[in-house]
């Protein structure tokens, strides 16, 4: 080593001895006490020390790297203070963090038994060379693993923690990538770097100010560990791990391979690059790590705030580009358990639960209803969520329907409870890394099912309004329509006056007369039915006979369009008028969606205790989708100019009757519409006994 790198490397460790030597003396006459302020003053010591020898013994002083391995301890026994004390109390540590300290505890402790032993005997055995080497192997698996924890440590600070320890921790990533830098150097060139070894103590001087600046208020430093740099943290220390793992590896290579250990360290190091490279981008191995996570580093699995805050945003999306209303509300449940897919079900009219929407789940193999009326009330009596592997497993006496329980992905039922009332439920799929639930699933489950249900809730409150003010509307639409033809027909008929008194050619006039008095009649027709159907004048239900009804729909729907009746009706406890309304749109309906020489079929039966009308026509079918969001949505219409009112008036005065209109379709093979209406065997016997009481 030159003279000027000498004097740079004692004179510069001796200032740097200097500056920890105060600055530990200003720490320990600060205000408060603690084990962290006391580890503080220990390292800054520690340090001082090790300066302090580098300057008087040289590099090469016996005791030096026994020095430089109490500098570190010291250090990362304050860091672990920091980190043990957690939100300012003390806790339970996370066990994988406290075995990442104990690791790099014994890498100092070995390190001076190696140079202890090498001190003993000698400096010109083969030993001591290895021993060399195997120590600045050591020292830089120290350094890298130090950082690693100053990094862990940082980023899980609370904001007002980074503000007092940021300067500090700077101070130490300094001071420890300059001796992986330095060892690194060192142990590739196979030399020594005199001028690095000479320059650490300048550096180490510039440092010392950077820890004068922050270290009174190290101790203040409040930790709170999230989950999310927790999964990060362990990341970047498994990246420092298999690093050293690396090292290690290529070091015992060198011993044992001799003359070939460069074609094995290349294959080795392709080996290990080509694993990390497959299984990093794997989502079943992000998910387990998230899992071990979780589960190791934390009391409770959730976190709550995240939690709550992405539901809210995946429930709250602004943006013409966000998912639909359905889909969020599954992705926002599915989410909390990290679920791969998931299916809404809403409420029927039978009291049962039909598929609502899907979320990466085929929903060809759900029936319905998907829960029968009798399953949906027991799960609204209880609120519970339903384990489904329990039930397969013949734990629980929920009764689930069949599908659901051979379909082996499907994991969790959610009910949706809003004021102990069965809003809809949501069937989740297993997640990535099978797991059971527990009773923080549960929890978390039933917290968000209720607040998804009132979401539900809502969104049906407002469909509804919207509903009503389109109803407003539309009727005065109607109302103007009226004046309109109210006007037109007043018109008509001074014409046709006018036209008998002045027209000259008999014949014409005649003709002209008749057209307009049938045009004035047609009007005036049009005028009836349209007072009568603002009005809503309907009877009251009664016996009536069926067939009588459905020959006259089919034949006077027959003029344009093949329309055959077969079966044998039954009587019916119905209004006549309203049913006639219904066939009327559900053969218009088929008609519009059969081809011009397909037939549409009406068909009369009995089901138990209905009378049925089957609709049914060969035309382009319908869509699960479309059924189930748009077919009985008033002002949705297929039909370019249509209202879309048809479908949905025939069901609300089936209703009306205690009736029921149901659907089966498929795309491309055509529709089946079915009007299921009391038999007036049964209704009419009933009225007559409540008519006698």
């Amino acid at each position: 080593m030159s003279s000027m790198l000498q004097f740079l490397g004692d004179w510069g460790h001796a200032l740097a001895a200097a500056l920890f030597a105060a600055l530990a003396v200003w720490v320990s006459r600060g205000q408060g006490s603690g084990a962290e302020r006391r580890l503080l003053v220990t390292a800054l010591g520690m340090t001082a020390f090790w300066a302090l020898y580098a300057a008087f013994s040289g590099m090469r002083g016996a005791f030096l790297g026994i020095s430089e391995c109490l500098r570190n301890a010291a250090w990362l026994l304050f860091i672990f203070a920091l980190l043990h004390r957690g939100e300012g109390r003390q806790t339970a540590h996370p066990r994988a963090v406290t075995v990442i300290y104990g690791v790099l505890g014994i890498l100092l402790a070995l390190q001076i038994g190696i140079a202890l032993y090498a001190m003993e005997i000698g400096r010109d055995t083969d030993f001591f060379v290895t021993a060399l080497d195997t120590v600045k192997v050591l020292r830089m698996m120290v350094a890298a693993g130090a950082l690693l924890l100053v990094h862990h440590l940082f980023t899980i600070s609370a904001p007002e923690g980074r503000a007092r320890i940021g300067l500090l921790m700077a101070a130490l990533v300094a001071m420890w990538t300059y001796d992986l830098n330095l060892y690194a150097l060192s142990y590739l060139s196979g030399g020594d770097v005199d001028e690095l070894f000479a320059l650490r103590g300048i550096v180490m001087a510039f440092v010392a100010p950077v820890m004068a600046l922050s270290a009174r208020a190290a101790g203040g430093g409040r930790l709170r560990l999230s989950r999310t740099v927790a999964f990060r943290s362990l990341s970047l220390v498994a990246v420092g791990v298999y690093i050293i793992v690396v090292a290690v590896i290529m070091m015992g290579i060198d011993w044992i391979a001799g003359p070939y250990a460069r074609i094995i360290e290349i294959g080795a190091i392709f080996f290990l690059a080509v694993a990390v490279l497959g299984l990093v981008p794997a989502r079943g191995l992000r998910a387990l790590i998230k899992v071990q996570v979780a589960k190791h580093f934390f009391q409770h699995r959730y976190d709550y705030r995240a939690e709550w805050m992405r539901f809210t945003d995946t429930m709250g999306r602004p943006g013409e580009d966000a998912a639909p209303f359905d889909q969020r509300v599954i992705k926002a449940v599915a989410d909390i358990t990290e679920s791969q897919a998931a299916l809404l079900m809403l409420p029927s009219e039978s009291g049962g639960l039909v598929l609502q929407a899907s979320w990466n789940w085929s929903d060809s193999g759900v029936p319905v209803p998907a829960i029968s009326a009798s399953d949906a009330a027991a799960i609204e009596s209880t609120g519970w969520i339903v384990d489904l592997d329990s039930v397969r497993a013949g734990k629980s006496d929920y009764a689930m329907p069949e599908w659901m329980l051979a379909d082996r992905n499907a994991w969790a039922l959610v009910p949706l409870i809003h004021f102990d009332r069965l809003a809809g439920a949501i069937l989740l799929a297993r997640p990535l890394v099978d797991r059971k639930l527990d009773w923080e699933d549960f929890d978390m489950l039933r917290a968000a099912g209720r607040q998804v249900a009132s979401y539900i809730r809502e969104a049906q409150g407002q469909q509804a309004l919207d509903d009503a003010q389109r109803f407003d509307e539309f009727n005065r639409r109607f109302a103007f329509i009226m004046h309109d033809i109210k006007n037109l027909v007043s018109q008509l008929s001074l014409l046709a006056r006018n036209a008998e008194r002045h027209a000259d050619n008999p014949e014409f006039r005649a003709d002209m007369v008749l057209t307009l008095r049938e045009s004035v009649g047609r009007m005036n027709e049009m005028l009836a039915r349209l007072s009568q159907h603002n009005r809503m004048t309907q009877e009251e239900p009664r016996a009536m006979p069926v067939s009588p009804i459905a020959e006259r729909v089919v034949r006077t729907k027959g003029k344009a369009h093949p329309v055959e009746i077969s079966g044998e009706g039954v009587d019916a406890f119905a209004d006549p008028v309203r049913v006639e309304q219904i066939l009327g749109h559900l053969v218009q309906n088929a008609i519009d969606a059969s081809g011009s020489g397909a037939p549409v079929i009406v068909r009369l039966g009995r089901n138990r205790d209905c009378a049925t009308i089957d609709v049914v026509d060969r035309g382009c079918g319908m869509t699960a989708e479309f059924i189930r969001r748009d077919l009985f949505k008033p002002f949705s219409s297929s039909k370019a100019g249509g209202f879309g009112i048809g479908a949905f008036e025939a069901r609300e005065l089936a209703r009306a009757m205690n009736g029921r209109i149901e659907v089966l379709s498929r795309p491309g093979e055509g529709s089946c519409f079915t009007l299921f209406l009391p038999l007036a065997a049964q209704n009419g016997g009933h009225h007559h006994r409540e008519r006698a009481a």
